[in-house]
């Protein structure tokens, strides 16, 4: 019984989304496919899930002990940066990085800006009928979580947060080892519009991605 209150099989059963691959969880909670396919086999044969054509969660009282017993750990012990980007896979709510965030998942988190250890907001993008439940989740948690706007650090004894970009019309993300993100051209738009910000990353992705990013734009202060 006991083997199964473990920190990973904890991560795969809240965020498993139905359909999902082995690998594709394996990226989400950054562990290797063979040690995630191991403990879905035990997860499978314990009926806590199931395997047909992708992963389902098959006993959702167990995952649902388990949201509560994260989110109580987490109200007390406020996640790390790399915890940070897993906890909004606990929701079951689509979501994509962007703005600042996905700049960093297109660089492989190879750009940072803006931020530091004391203050690092996530920004988020999520569908605009789903921020009520995004904010009650992220209050579950005990992380604060703004609608746009940037919080302000004096107002918060936390360094993670998280910033919302609610979007009301149809919209794609794309998947970047395990990290839901917006498309690259929108990346690369939003990198154009504050350039002076982003110029080393812009060349880091014009050579990754072959991309002709010399076209003439204004150079504005960071605003994410």
């Amino acid at each position: 019984m006991l083997e199964y209150v473990d920190a990973t099989a904890a991560k795969i059963l809240l965020s498993i989304r139905p359909g999902d691959s082995i690998r594709r969880i394996a990226q989400k909670v950054d562990g290797s496919y063979s040690w995630v396919y191991d403990w879905i086999e035990r997860l499978e044969s314990a009926e806590f899930v199931r395997r047909d054509d992708g992963v389902y969660v098959e006993n959702y009282a167990v995952r649902e002990r388990c949201y509560d017993l994260v989110a109580t750990i987490s109200r007390s012990t406020a996640p790390g940066r790399d915890e940070a980007y897993l906890v909004p896979h606990f929701s079951g709510l689509p979501f994509a990085y962007t703005k600042i965030d996905a700049v960093y998942v297109w660089t492989n988190g190879g750009y940072q800006i803006a931020r530091g250890p004391d203050d690092y907001p996530i920004f988020v993008r999520v569908d605009e009928r789903d921020v009520g439940r995004w904010t009650a989740f992220f209050d579950e948690f005990g992380i604060p979580s703004t609608i746009e706007t940037r919080p302000d650090p004096a107002e918060f004894d936390a360094s993670i947060s998280y910033v919302l970009f609610p979007h009301s019309d149809d919209w794609t993300r794309e998947w970047v080892d395990g990290y839901p993100v917006v498309p690259l051209a929108e990346t690369v738009d939003h990198m154009l519009d504050y350039r002076v910000n982003y110029e080393p990353a812009l060349e880091q992705l014009a050579e990754a991605y072959d991309l002709d990013v010399d076209a003439s734009h204004e150079d504005p202060c960071l605003r994410p």
